[in-house]
């Protein structure tokens, strides 16, 4: 049996993929969180022993999915987790890939495809989409040179994503339960990294490099 830890903030997400894996006899969901606080929790009370797989979501409050893998990888544990994001691979697959995702899914996705992930994540192997893997191939073959958004640290990177998408820096702290101030930091180191100047430049950004949808 693949026991299997769900994280994530909306309840009713969580409901849905507990659905879905509960159509499969060798899936069984050992656990739930909202948040990294609460996984933290539930991982002190079952032990890391008692989950084979941590389906993780990207955009939590508070430390989000890839906060939490740096965590994990930083403190050498062997939980395997598996980003199920709203967010197209284009976006964060590699991220997470590098920060020690197991494998990255999207949500809108075909939900045996996910299923699918659960179980290879579980045998100890990547789970990686035909999407990913030629955008694996293509970061091996491309140049040197590096696009200036790879520079930006996660929450950077989501910040210019969040704002490119239309959200005001109040929605942004709201969502990712920051100060106004810290996010607005944020906007701002994004802006010097990349040369721009206000948040109509980031948008054209964001589009150009297929951040966001056009």
């Amino acid at each position: 049996m693949i026991r299997v830890i769900l994280c994530d903030d909306h309840g009713l997400i969580r409901r849905g993929i507990r659905d879905t894996l509960a159509d499969s006899t060798d899936i069984q969901v050992v656990g739930e969180a909202g948040d990294y606080s609460e996984l933290r929790g539930l991982l002190h009370q079952l032990g890391e022993d008692a989950c084979d797989v941590l389906v993780l979501d990207i955009n939590m409050p508070g430390r989000s999915g890839l906060d939490v893998l740096h965590v994990l990888k930083e403190e050498g544990s062997a939980l395997r987790a598996l980003i199920v994001s709203m967010y197209p691979e284009d976006q964060y697959a590699i991220r997470a890939l590098r920060a020690g995702a197991y494998g990255y899914v999207n949500k809108g996705g075909d939900p045996a495809l996910l299923v699918q992930a659960v179980r290879t994540v579980a045998q100890g192997r990547k789970y990686v989409t035909p999407e990913i893997a030629q955008m694996l191939v293509e970061s091996l073959t491309a140049p040197v040179t590096e696009q200036a958004h790879h520079k930006l640290s996660d929450r950077e990177l989501q910040t210019l994503v969040m704002i490119a998408s239309g959200k005001r820096l109040s929605d942004i702290a709201e969502e990712l339960t920051l100060s106004p101030k810290t996010v607005s930091v944020y906007r701002a180191r994004v802006l010097e990294k990349l040369g721009l100047t206000n948040n109509s430049e980031l948008t054209v950004y964001a589009i150009r490099n297929g951040l966001v949808a056009s």
